[in-house]
This record gives C-alpha cells, structure tokens and sequence, in this order.
C-alpha cells in the first residue's frame, strides 16, 4: 500500500506492508530521491529493571551515495558522529510516547538506503521511525513528526534543502505530536557580511588597496521573542502532519499487542510510616542531594526502613520501599519549590549557584579555563593547529570529505559524581553534550579563522548542566588561547514544574531539580541573544507564553554569568611564547609556482630548513605558514617573499615597496661589494642581513663566527647573487 503526503514544503511518498513484514511495524519512506526504511522489533518478555529498553540506531549506508566505505575494511562499520547524534534526537523525541510501565525490549533501526543531498536526513528518518512506530502493535496513539526551520532573508522557511540551510541564520529542528512539543534543538549559523572601511594605505600591504568592502562576521544571535515566534511556526507545521499521518495510517495499525505494563508501585502504609518517621531523615537527604547528583541518601534510608520491626512484620520488599521513597521526596522537592519559592539548596528561583573562574592554568596548553558553577566543574582546554590537524568525515549529502576545522570534545569520567566506573570511549549522551556545545560557541569563531581549534571539556564535578559550564569554559578558553571571538558566550540550564494551575521556572537547576522536574532547557548565547537551545519536554505541551517567561528568566541568568565572564577575560594573561606562529599574507598568484619549485624542490627546502608547514592557494594567491616558533616563521616569510620579489615582482605583504608603494627591481651587486648592513632576522641557517635598496642577503651559518642577533650591524660582501637571491660572506 502506498501513500503520497504532501505537507511542509515536501512529497513524503510511504509504502506500507512492502518490505520488513517480520517486523512489528515497517515503513519504507521516500522523498526526492532520497529512500529511507525504518523498522520496529520488540522482544515478548520484559525486563526486570523498572526502565523502558529502548535502542534506537539510525545507520547510514554507503550505497546510498554511490560510494565505497573508506579505509581497510570495506563495509559500514563503528557509526559516525552524525549517525549517533541521529540516533539520539529519534531515541528522544519517541520515548515520551511509550506508555508508562512498558518494559519490553524494543529496537528501532533506521536506513538510509538512497541519498538525495539536497533531502535533510534528520527530518525524513525520525518521520520514518514515527510512522513505523505507529504501524506496530506496540500501543503507541498518535505519530510524531519533525519538521526543521530555517530563516532566510528574514522569512521563516519550513524544511528548506540542504543547500537552503548553508544560506540559513537560523537551524531550528523541532519533534512534537498534534498540539504537543516533545524535543528542540536550535543554533544560530554565523554568516558573512560587508561592510564599508577606510583601508590606511602600507607598504606591506597591495597598493592598489585604499579603502572599500571588507568582510564581517555577524553571530546572527536570536532574541527570545524571534525564537518563541520560530517554534510557533514549528509547532504550526507539527499539526499539519500529525493529522495528516493518522488520517492516512490509522486503518493500517495494528492491534495493540495484549502487553503486561508493570503497575506502579504503590503501598499507602509504607507510605504513611515514611511520612510519620522519616521525613526529617529524607529532608536531609535532599539536602545532601543538592551537593551531589547521586542518591545514596535515599538507599541508607531505605536500608534503615528494612531493619526496622514494622517493615519486617509487614514484609515490606526492598523494591516497594525505594519507590515509594524516590516519590516521596520528589513530591517534598516540587511542593517546596511552588509554595515557598525555595529549592533543595535553598536558593531562590532565579538564584544561580557560585561561580569561580581561573584560566591558562595548565603551563603547557594553548588555553585553558577552569569554570565552576556550585558542585559542577569544568576544566577547558584550547589547542590550536593548522588546516592539516582539521577533521575530515563522509558525509552522504556532501560529494567529497567534509573538513571540520572546530571541533568540541566532552569527556564524563565515573569520579565526577562520585562513581569508580571504568573510562570507556563516548557515548551518546558525551557526543550529544560536547554537539550541543560546539553549537553554541560555533558562531563566534571566525568563518574564516587560520586556525583549526580543538576545545575538550575535562567534567571534574558535575552536579547540574555540565554542558553549559563547558560553553562558558569554552569561551574563555578560546581567549585565552589569543582567539579574537566577538563576543563572550555563556550558557544556562533551566527547569520547569507543574502543579495544578501554578507553575515555576528554575535557573541554573542542579540534578536533583532536573530529575524531578518536568522540563529541562539549555539555553547558551552572548548578551546579544540565543546561539544554541536544547529542550526536553516530560510533560504534555507548553504553552508559548510560559515557554517566552522561561527564555527571558534564562537571559537574567545568562547575562548574569557573562558579567562574571567579563571580569575574568580581563585579567587573562596570554602564554605567548607556546602559542603557534601562523602568518597569512597575499603574493601574485602567478608567483605561487615560484614558491613550489620544480617538482616542489624549494617548498620542500623551505619547509625542512625553517620547520613550518606551509599551505598555498594557487587561485587567490594566499600562503599560510605554520609553526611553533615566531622567529622560524618570519624567517620563512622573508624567505617567500625574496623569491616572489624576483624581476621585480611584489609580494602583497612583501618588503620590496618604496615610498610611493609601487614596487621596484631587485639591484644588481657586484662580486665582492662591501657594506655594512643590519640584521633583521636570525634562523637555524643564518642570518638575513639588509643591504641598500631595500633587499635582504643571507649570511651562511657557516660563514658567522660569532653570536649576532637582530638589530646587530654586520660588516658584509657580496659573494654570489642569482637574481633576488644573495648570498654573502663577512668583510675582513
């Protein structure tokens, strides 16, 4: 059976009982000409852990692009970053919809089987896994949908194309049912602008330059009032197609499957006897809770509860006693928060925890932050590199290799919550925190930085976002590194809790709070407005108004923490001396084979002689050079430069300009001229020594006899002069 939808700016054409038919639920979906397969498979016993099993997998095939898997093994095998974060956003925006007491193992595998780069792969796989889902007999009522906002010229685009979203402020991806948001995630997407200023005429510089356009970065931050506006226009779109599903699918569903859903477990006398005896004791749990995110309070006193006489009598069961006390305390935490306005911590509402910051503590490291906020810390660390140190990945939308030159590791080992758990490779939840976090510093690194960087969040003590103290850490860190970003970024976790008719919005909630509550956001942006949003919501719906009093709440916070990150940017000292050496500089493009040489024989030369690394692009004319010292740098500079000077050439950023900035001819030397020239700079090789009309010559190592330094004035003659290239030996 085949279905043509057409909805939110796509054709989703599904086909229904065709493939999979062992499946508990299958949906083959296509649109353009991307070809995608989802499945649903349960197994008929449950658990006994009182959790739902779920595993969502979302795997993308190498066929689909007309590709060959890479590397040795010439097969898909370990998913990619893309992959997994997939996963992820499916895994979460579908698990709110499992009835409560479900506990059957149950896997959901998404295929991309045929890729169009221009279909986002997102939207499609999470709308095919919803579909599939709502096929089966699992008792799943209503279909979700995805659906991902751009905004372009102003203007609010519903599922634009991948080539749509490169020109795109704004990367909106929202999961909701009918009337009900389930999942957000946001990121604003920094861009180019030009602007008009007046160039001050250098020697150094093309003198064809005077004034004119030049390239701006705009961080394109969203205010909250644009977001709210944004995720209406989502939840607009989410209507349409859950109505459109359920009335296409609905007389396809199976019989929901006669499931046994584990009951809750409930014992008013426990209960009771907790309330009469224990309070006290759970009330200085929470307390203890509120400093860490275990719960080893409540299993002492669970412990405790089972020696007692009444509980033996009784027969209370370990299991029964637990659970009624996680409810127990819950229920002191939310009333405590709405009818008091006080928190487990006492704090209030709006209040955010203690924040200390140090940075560059580490010696060695390029740039280094050590952010507390309360019981969570995060130490990040900055490296910088060049284009060669850049990731590189397959991308099924991409043609060739992406090269990613920003990347944002998170690392969460077992001590920072207390626990002795053996350090293994990230998971999903690592990959998700350090995404989430890359996308919110992502807009204030330059578009066009020189530099590939590498930021990685050591979490010491968590206890609250941890991945929002990495954002903050990670701003500083990059200042700290010497990284000219625009603008500081900082970020908040915020909570929501509902009660009958009242409602409270938490800042900076902690993991007690997160896990009793009914919402949790993460919100990170400058004090411009939102770079990055990440919201899950527990309960059914939220309304638009509530959802603006939490953003502006989460601005206090923020801008609150980007005045403390202010005063720390002012006292950071940058470690020059460790930093890497990058000059970027401009010559004729038809000098860049010059700098190559035959068969590459003087970039080679070049770079052994001065130990840098070099990267040239033939079109615009631009060389970059690379290197851990400042001085072999500027050696190899002065090096290029000499060489695309020959005949009388100019380097843009050369040294062969006179006063009016038009360039002149190398002189011609005699063999054997004599003069006395200053030395501008000393390499491992020698020293580059300036003899009259403006040229440099190289005095050979071999030929000094003693110590010199820059500045220093030599005695020289000519002793051999190919063109721009002079070599000299001392005067007796």
């Amino acid at each position: 059976m085949q279905y043509s939808i057409e909805v939110n700016n796509q054709v989703e054409i599904y086909d229904i009982n065709k493939v999979a038919k062992q499946a508990s639920g299958a949906a083959l979906l296509r649109v353009k000409n991307t070809v995608v397969l989802a499945t649903v498979a349960r197994e008929d016993t449950q658990v006994s852990e009182d959790f739902l099993p779920l595993t969502v997998q979302y795997i993308e095939k190498s066929y689909a692009a007309g590709k060959i898997p890479g590397g040795y093994v010439k097969r898909e095998t370990k998913p990619g970053d893309f992959e997994t974060l997939t996963s992820r956003i499916i895994d979460r925006s579908l698990r709110p919809l499992f009835p409560k007491g479900y506990a059957y193992p149950t896997q959901i595998v998404v295929m991309v089987l045929s890729c169009d780069p221009e279909v986002d792969l997102q939207v499609v796989a999470l709308n095919a896994a919803s579909v599939a889902l709502y096929l089966s007999d699992i008792p799943v009522n209503a279909p979700v949908c995805g659906v991902r906002v751009g905004y372009i010229d102003n203007k609010f685009v519903i599922n634009p194309s991948n080539s749509e979203l490169k020109t795109s402020a704004l990367d909106l991806y929202v999961a909701g049912v009918k009337d009900e948001l389930l999942m957000i995630e946001m990121r604003s997407v920094a861009t180019e602008k030009d602007e008009i200023v007046p160039i001050a005429l250098d020697p150094m510089m093309d003198p064809n330059l005077g004034g004119g356009v030049i390239a701006m970065q705009d961080m394109n931050e969203f205010s909250e009032d644009l977001i709210v506006e944004a995720i209406a226009e989502a939840g607009k779109a989410i209507l349409r197609a859950s109505n459109a599903y359920e009335e296409a699918f609905s007389q396809h569903k199976k019989e929901d499957a006669q499931l046994e859903l584990k009951p809750e477990i409930e014992n008013e006398s426990v209960a009771v006897y907790l309330n009469e005896f224990y309070k006290n004791d759970v009330k200085a749990a929470i307390n203890q809770m509120a400093k860490s995110e275990r719960a080893s309070e409540l299993t002492k006193i669970a412990k405790q509860i089972l020696t007692d006489e009444v509980a033996q009598k009784e027969g209370w069961e370990e299991e029964v006693v637990s659970n009624v006390l996680a409810k127990f305390k819950k229920k002191i935490v939310r009333e405590q928060i709405i009818n008091e306005g006080v928190r487990a911590d006492g704090r209030g509402l709006k209040e955010v925890r203690p924040i200390s910051i140090e940075t560059n503590i580490l010696p060695n490291a390029h740039g280094s932050c050590l952010f507390t906020r309360g019981q969570t810390q995060a130490l990040v660390v900055a490296t910088l590199g060049t284009d060669g140190d850049a990731q590189m990945y397959d991308m099924l939308t991409e043609k060739g290799a992406v090269t990613d030159k920003f990347m944002f590791n998170y690392n969460f080992p077992g001590f920072s919550v207390g626990e002795a758990s053996p350090l293994k490779a990230p998971g999903r939840r690592e990959l998700g925190h350090g995404n989430l976090a890359k996308r919110a510093l992502a807009p204030s690194i330059d578009v066009n930085s020189p530099y590939t960087i590498r930021l990685v969040s050591e979490i010491l003590e968590s206890n609250g976002s941890s991945s929002m103290a990495s954002v903050c850490g990670g701003s500083l860190a990059l200042r700290a590194a010497g990284v000219d970003t625009p603008k500081l970024v900082a970020g908040v976790a915020m909570g929501l809790i509902f009660e009958g008719d009242k409602h409270a919005v938490l800042t900076d909630i902690m993991g007690l709070e997160d896990h009793d509550g009914d919402m949790d956001f993460k919100v990170a942006g400058s004090k411009d407005g939102i770079t990055a949003l990440q919201m899950d919501i527990k309960l059914g719906g939220i309304s638009l108004d509530v959802l603006k009093e939490a953003l502006l709440q989460a601005r206090e916070g923020r801008l609150h923490i980007l005045n403390l990150m202010e005063k720390a940017n002012e006292n950071i000292s940058v470690n020059e001396d460790i930093l890497p050496k990058l000059e970027l500089f401009s010559v004729d493009p038809g000098k860049i084979v010059d700098i190559i040489g035959q068969a590459g024989k003087t970039i080679k030369e070049i770079i052994e002689k001065f130990d840098v690394a070099i990267d040239l692009d033939r079109e615009k004319g631009e060389v970059k050079i690379a290197g851990a010292q400042k001085s072999s740098v500027d050696a190899a500079k002065d090096y290029i430069i000499q060489i695309v000077s020959k005949d009388g050439g100019k380097g843009f950023g050369g040294k062969r300009g006179g006063k009016d900035g038009k360039p002149h001819k190398t002189p011609e030397f005699n063999i054997g001229d004599e003069f006395e020239g200053e030395v501008k700079s000393v390499v491992e090789f020698g020293a580059f020594i300036g003899l009259p009309g403006g040229v440099d010559g190289l005095l050979h190592i071999s030929k000094i006899k003693t110590p010199l330094k820059a500045g220093d004035k030599v005695k020289v003659k000519i002793s051999e002069q190919k063109g721009h290239k002079i070599s000299l030996s001392l005067a007796q």
